[in-house]
């Protein structure tokens, strides 16, 4: 889904990002590193992601691509339920945790072990959640193997602390509550405007549609969305379920969604040709000024369910649009086209990237994975999709009303001016920097190198990709306010999410807020609750976004396996890749047509190699040789470990 819709397997550092309105899978997923430097060697060993390197000499640690980090546990009693592999240990069959390693002081890792009560009907090999039962540690629930890619996955969200499951309770009240909608006024009839919604494939909760007509010299677009609030009132239990989970996690063929089913992909969803409650925004547009707006509950009937390769088609001329939605779609085109040149105009930033869609199999491995670019038919969406947010968060500042807006406050100047020097290493154009920089300047500034760093990669073929995550790294992290700061990286003066409430429960907040200051709905947030909600899904947006990530990193290990798999036993293979991130201990390597990611540590090269104080290289005192972001290098396989998205890389020979 489009940005602004907030859909987002990885999202950035940056409220920038594919969350908001852009478009990023890097963000602050690698970090720099203090300096200093590391003597090649011959032993192995990987770096996490993010990590901060010490200094001098620094050996590095386990690279912990699955999201997994060590924590505290009692192997006796445990605090909370543990995806493990079950191994034999003499007599005894004991749980070895998957994704976090309990440690036990000098004594190294400790294992859960399980006694004949514990086990249920699990065998060594097993992959299986663990939990804290009468007796002591006892196995929850078997998840499969530890070999499958699906499996692993289930397990790493379960980890995670996902639920995967909803109550009955709260399954029962969604299935009465998407019968009987709460009665509300003033409710439009639309059924008979021609409106369709843009998806990706597979899309199952449709939140968001379109329509739109031409009037003389302009245009008025209707953006509709989802009316959740009529489904989830407050002090029921699919509310406090949505407020628990405040958003929507998505891993490659499976999600956690915030609400059930029967709201989230049925009763609230917009199908086409069902009637559907909506809260549409409706915008009489020229160009790309508002002229007037204004909001309202509907009820409204799509017409089709379109896909971004379809629309893409249409717009390529290789497909022809069919009515009713091809007309609107031609006026929807000219708006977001509008719309592009004035966010361009008023300093946005500009990140592209691409979002990986892993294949899999019936039994649960993963086949292959395709990379999908923002296109315009995206854009299309997503401008769209920020004007609506514009115009609501407007209404609701205005006129003072208790809300969530989402932050994204202007960056430090030394920040930006660090950025702007790091580009400068790389010889990468940068804009000018003035002196005594003011934080607008700085958001100015950072988006002038957003764009030509996107116009250098046109210039080299695409490479370099991973320069534009110095940006978003240089920038503030979003997050949800009651108060309205603006958005930096949309440079919007008033933002809020407004646009996808089947999966983010601030959008919740906000439709209820619009809706009470419309004089729509008795149900408004109190303004002494909101401190404590914007802080609990801020928080909860971040870990669903560190399962996404690490669950890509699972995938993306898997699918390596297999292609060494399928090369068979012989030469160890070499890959063409790029460096994406530097830090003291190695580089981070994109590699591969599948776009595979490894570390290369400096331990497994010769000489002595030096940080550069931009953190942007890695140089080798001895031959001068260089490792620097977006350039080309070649690399091997020297080890994956696939259930924690681990791949250690060497020098190919």
């Amino acid at each position: 889904m489009s940005a602004a819709r907030g859909r987002s397997p990885r999202g950035a550092k940056s409220g920038g990002g594919k969350r908001d309105g852009g478009k990023s899978r890097a963000g602050n997923r690698r970090g720099g590193s203090a300096g200093g430097k590391s003597r090649g060697g011959k032993s192995g060993g990987s770096q996490s992601r993010g990590a901060k390197a010490s200094g001098a000499k620094s050996r590095g640690a386990k690279q912990g691509g699955g999201g997994a980090g060590p924590r505290s546990a009692s192997p006796r009693r445990l605090k909370e339920p543990t995806v493990c592999v079950l191994a034999e240990r003499g007599r005894l069959l004991a749980a070895e945790p998957l994704f976090e390693r309990i440690r036990a002081g000098a004594g190294g890792e400790r294992r859960i072990a399980l006694d004949s009560r514990g086990r249920a009907d699990a065998r060594a090999g097993d992959l299986v959640l663990v939990g804290q039962g009468k007796h002591g540690p006892r196995v929850v629930r078997k998840l499969g193997r530890p070999d499958v890619a699906r499996d692993v996955l289930e397990g790493l969200m379960l980890d995670r602390g996902l639920q995967r499951t909803f109550t009955d309770a709260v399954e029962s009240e969604a299935v009465a509550v998407a019968a009987s909608p709460a009665k509300t006024r003033g409710r439009r009839d639309l059924t008979a405007l021609p409106t369709f919604t843009i998806d990706p494939h597979g899309a199952r909760d449709h939140d968001d549609a379109i329509s739109a007509a031409a009037e003389g010299d302009s245009a008025r677009v209707w953006v509709h969305i989802a009316d959740v609030s009529a489904y989830v009132r407050p002090g029921g239990k699919v509310e406090q379920e949505a407020l628990r989970r405040a958003t929507s996690t998505y891993v490659p063929g499976a999600v956690e969604p915030m609400l059930p089913p029967a709201l989230s992909n049925e009763a609230c969803s917009l199908t086409p040709g069902d009637d559907r409650l909506a809260v549409t925004v409706e915008l009489e547009m020229r160009g790309a000024d508002v002229r007037s707006a204004s909001f309202y509950r509907s009820t409204v009937r799509s017409d089709a369910r379109l896909t971004y390769p379809e629309i893409d088609e249409v717009f390529a001329g290789s497909k022809r649009a069919e009515e009713p939605w091809g007309g609107p779609l031609v006026v929807a085109r000219e708006v977001a086209t509008a719309l592009a040149e004035r966010r361009a105009e008023r300093h946005a930033l500009e990140i592209n990237s691409a979002e990986p869609s892993y294949e899999f199999d019936d039994a649960g491995h993963v086949t292959g994975v395709a990379h999908e670019y923002q296109t315009e038919s995206h854009r299309v969406i997503e401008h769209l999709m920020i004007l609506a947010n514009e115009q609501v968060a407007g209404y609701l500042s205005e006129r003072k009303l208790p809300a969530l807006y989402r932050v994204h406050e202007q960056p430090d100047p030394a920040s930006v001016e660090f950025m702007v020097s790091q580009l400068a290493s790389l010889d990468v154009p940068t804009p000018p920097v003035p002196k005594n920089m003011s934080p607008q300047q700085a958001a100015d500034i950072a988006a002038d190198a957003s764009r030509m760093i996107a116009r250098y990669k046109e210039q080299r073929g695409g490479a370099g990709a991973a320069i534009a995550s110095l940006v978003l790294r240089s920038l503030k992290q979003a997050s949800y306010l009651p108060k309205n700061l603006g958005h930096a990286g949309l440079a919007s003066t008033s933002y809020c999410h407004f646009t996808s409430p089947i999966r983010r429960y601030p959008d919740l907040v906000v439709h209820r807020a619009l809706l009470a200051g419309l004089g729509l709905d008795v149900v408004a947030p109190r303004a002494h609750e909101l401190d404590e909600i914007a802080v609990a899904t801020s928080d909860a947006e971040r870990a669903a976004m560190k399962i996404e990530r690490g669950a890509d990193d699972v995938c993306s290990a898997f699918l390596l396996e297999r292609r060494l798999a399928e090369a068979g036993e012989g030469e160890q293979p070499a890959f063409d890749g790029e460096v994406a991130g530097v830090i003291a201990q190695g580089a981070f390597i994109s590699f591969g047509d599948e776009r595979f990611e490894g570390f290369l540590p400096v331990r497994r090269l010769s000489g002595w190699w030096e940080l550069n104080p931009e953190e942007t290289m890695l140089r080798c005192e001895d031959s001068g040789e260089a490792l620097r972001f977006g350039d080309p290098v070649r690399v091997a396989v020297d080890g994956v470990d696939a259930p924690r998205g681990r791949v250690d890389l060497v020098r190919p020979g």
